[in-house]
Formats: C-alpha cells, structure tokens, sequence
C-alpha cells in the first residue's frame, strides 16, 4: 500500500482536477442531466463531498477511537474489497444504485457550496493523514461492499474513489457534449 503522504498527494491532485474542471462549468451544466436515472455533474460532484465527509472521513475516526460495536477487528474484507486494493482502484464499472433520498445527492445551490466543499475534504484529509501515520491497522469498520477496512485502507478509499468518478465525469461531459470544440462530436 502506498504510504498516507502519497495517497494524500494523488488525492490533492485529483481534488485539482476536480476544482478545474468546475471551472469550465455554468450552473445550467451541473444541473443538466442526460435522463431522470442519472446523476447530473452537480450531483456527483455532491456525492464525491458528502461521501468523503459522512461516510469515510468518519469511518477513519472510529477505526482510531477503538470503540465498540461498529468496530470489528476480527473480519476481513470482501472477495470485491480484495481485488479493490490489491488492483489499487475500482473495476471500471459503472454501480447503478436505484435512485432513493437517502442515496441520491441533491443538486448543489451554486458552484461555491463545491468549490468550498471539495476544499473542505481537502483539509479534513490533511488533518487525518497527521494522525494516521503512527496508527494501528488493527481496528476496523465495516464498508458496506468492501467489507472490513482499516483507518489507512479508508483513507485510500476516499483517493481511489474520487479518481475512480473520473470516468463518470468524463462520461457525462461528454454525452452533454461540454467541453467539445463546435463541429466536433
């Protein structure tokens, strides 16, 4: 496994892909969807935030506080986890999750509330990567797919998942057509 100060670099350098590629975009395109069963880039974008800041980022904290019963030490990860980190990165397929409000993100108010929540991960990743290095990997959190995963394995899951949202990012660009010159297709 790569070491936490080079997860951290590949994640800042994804979040700077991220942020520029925000840049190019007007609100009408991260709302603009392709059919109703599809996240719109807004959304993703939302999705990439809010997994990062109330799924992962906490699920380091309580592989660090060794509290009971959300932590279980004793189980491993899934066949799908194994592959995950032995290939470190997810298989390049898409994950359909029947749309519900629990799941579904909503679209974000304005470019600000990502700019400023991309941002956000960015240092809350800085201040668990301080933690992390001197840390045991003996505690860990179920991953609802993945399995058992200890703090550093989700700290490299929150850079594997954003880069792995690079593919959805460009899919979607593209069948929006954003970011083609005129004529090209």
């Amino acid at each position: 496994m790569k070491n936490t100060l080079q997860v951290l670099k590949a994640f800042e350098n994804a979040v700077e892909r991220y942020l520029a590629e925000l840049k190019q975009l007007g609100m009408e395109q991260l709302h603009r969807k392709t059919d109703e069963e599809e996240w719109s880039l807004g959304q993703m974008y939302m999705h990439l935030i809010q997994s990062a800041l109330f799924m992962h980022l906490p699920n380091i904290k309580q592989c660090l506080v060794h509290s009971e019963p959300s932590v279980h030490s004793n189980k491993g990860k899934t066949e799908l986890g194994e592959s995950v980190f032995e290939q470190k990165q997810f298989p390049a397929t898409r994950v359909k999750v029947p749309a519900s409000p629990q799941y579904t993100p909503k679209s974000p108010e304005n470019k600000e509330q990502l700019v400023e929540g991309l941002h956000q991960v960015i240092e809350e990743m800085r201040d668990i990567e301080a933690v992390l290095r001197p840390s045991p990997a003996t505690d860990k959190v179920i991953h609802p797919r993945l399995g058992a995963l200890d703090a550093q394995e989700w700290f490299l899951l929150i850079e594997m998942h954003y880069r792995h949202h690079f593919l959805q990012l460009d899919r979607l660009k593209m069948e929006l057509g954003i970011g083609q010159r005129e004529g090209e297709i």
